[in-house]
């Protein structure tokens, strides 16, 4: 497989990105660098290929409150806190209108607070079925450690909702070297960056610029940039491409060349520094970076 088909898949749209990306590592002085961390989301980028779980449920409850929210509504928040994804999603236009016509008065953050109590609960009950690791994600994890690489990472899940993927993952494979969720950085999960920044204290990583990002949505993404880090999407299996592996893998080529070309046009828009295939791209990519710094 050629370099450009592993990282990105289309050599005319990443040729000019990758120069671009070259003068600014320059530019910033960046030169000599070398990647000492990875911090991985969870869902979608490590685990549950397509990102379901929470889908699912947060289908289902709004189902329960008599609006039937669309798959690209409710996966358009996706990484952020549960609670601050339902209040996005109550004031998408569409939605809001619906809750008003149904309900026959505006929601309230006691709606939010109701919904979310609803929505950890029914997640609790289908998490362990959700926590397979994702292809190519176990060799890159080794390829990492072998480098002295240290794996951190961060996700929109809460404490207790990890302490459900956290050991099943494990069973499978998967182990981080530190994990965060927003219960222990005062609730303000991604977008902000401070999970990114407890990562970085806990594992020892001193300068964001030897730092990369890994997520599958616009919420990593904005995370990795205002942390100020190296920010990477992926795009199989990933929650913004919302498909299962079977259906991924049903496309026609040409139509996962339009899907992935979607995907990282939305990534890039949102700051995205890199776009990967999937995560058997991941060491090819710091390879790259660090043969641009020096």
């Amino acid at each position: 497989m050629s370099q450009d088909s592993r990282m990105g898949g289309w050599p005319e749209m990443n040729r000019k990105f990758e120069e671009e990306k070259a003068e600014k590592i320059i530019s910033a002085g960046r030169t000599g660098m070398k990647i000492e961390g990875v911090i991985f989301d969870w869902a979608g980028t490590t685990v549950d290929y397509g990102c379901f779980a929470p889908v699912r449920a947060f289908m289902e409850i709004f189902r329960e409150y008599g609006i039937d929210a669309t798959m690209e509504e409710t996966r358009k928040p996706m990484g952020m806190l549960k609670w601050d994804h339902i209040k996005t999603m109550l004031s998408m236009n569409r939605i809001h209108s619906e809750w008003v016509k149904v309900h026959g008065r505006e929601w309230t953050d006691r709606d939010v607070d109701e919904m979310h109590e609803k929505f950890s609960e029914k997640l609790l009950g289908i998490l362990y079925g959700y926590a397979e690791v994702k292809p190519y994600v176990l060799e890159a994890v080794r390829q990492l450690r072998d480098r002295g690489i240290k794996i951190g990472s961060t996700t929109g899940y809460t404490d207790q909702m990890m302490e459900i993927v956290v050991p099943k993952a494990a069973e499978n494979g998967y182990e981080p070297d530190f994990w965060i969720s927003p219960n222990s950085v005062g609730n303000m999960g991604r977008p902000y960056p401070y999970m990114i920044f407890e990562n970085m204290r806990q594992l020892g990583l001193r300068n964001v610029h030897t730092v990369m990002k890994v997520g599958d949505t616009i919420s990593d993404i904005q995370e990795g940039v205002n942390a100020g880090v190296i920010s990477v999407g992926v795009l199989e299996g990933s929650s913004e491409m919302g498909l299962t592996e079977q259906e991924y893998e049903a496309l026609s080529e040409a139509d996962k060349k339009a899907a992935k070309e979607r995907l990282t046009q939305s990534y890039r828009e949102a700051g995205a520094d890199y776009v990967i295939d999937h995560m058997g791209c991941l060491c090819d990519l710091i390879d790259e970076i660090e043969r641009q710094s020096v």
